[in-house]
C-alpha cells in the first residue's frame, strides 16, 4: 500500500472516530436545546466557525469567480451532512452508537454502489461485484449483529 492510501486511511479513520463521538455530543447538546434541529444547527454553527477560522489563516478569502461556475448540487453538501447530525442526534439515544454507525456505514455503502455504478458526479464507473455486494452484506450482518 503506497503512503498516500496509508494516510487517507488513517484521516478516515480519524474521521469515523469523530462520527462516532460527535453523535452522543449532538444528543446531549439536543436533550439540552430540547430539538435534534437546534442541536444541528448549533453543532453546523461551531464548524462553520471553526472551519472558517482556518480557512481563513490557510488559504485566505477565496474569489467570487471560483465557485461561479459550479453545477447546483456542489451546493447541497451542508444540507447533506444536516440530514445526518439531526437524525443523528435524535437516534443515538434509541439504537446507542454501535447500532448507529453501522447502519450509518451501510446507508454510505448502498448509496456509494450506485453512485461508482452510474459515475456520478464524475466519478469513475465502477461496476457492482459480487464482492462488493458481499461487503454489504458482512455490514448488514454487523447491524443485525449489533441487535442482538
Amino acid at each position: 500500500m503506497s503512503p498516500t492510501v496509508i494516510v487517507a486511511l488513517v484521516l478516515i479513520a480519524i474521521g469515523g472516530a469523530a462520527i462516532a463521538v460527535q453523535a452522543p455530543i449532538n444528543a446531549r447538546l439536543a436533550q439540552a436545546a430540547g430539538s435534534p434541529i437546534l442541536a444541528a444547527a448549533t453543532s453546523f454553527g461551531v464548524g462553520f466557525l471553526v472551519l472558517a477560522g482556518l480557512s481563513l489563516a490557510r488559504d485566505g478569502v477565496p474569489s467570487p469567480q471560483a465557485f461561479a461556475g459550479l453545477p447546483w448540487w456542489a451546493w447541497t453538501g451542508g444540507a447533506l451532512g444536516a440530514i445526518y447530525v439531526a437524525a443523528a442526534a435524535w437516534s443515538v439515544t434509541q439504537i446507542g452508537v454501535v447500532t448507529l454507525v453501522v447502519a450509518l456505514i451501510l446507508g454510505q455503502m448502498g448509496a456509494a454502489l450506485v453512485l461508482d455504478a452510474v459515475g456520478a458526479f464524475g466519478l469513475t464507473v465502477r461496476e457492482i461485484t459480487w464482492t462488493r455486494l458481499m461487503a454489504v452484506a458482512f455490514v448488514i450482518a454487523g447491524l443485525v449483529l449489533s441487535r442482538l
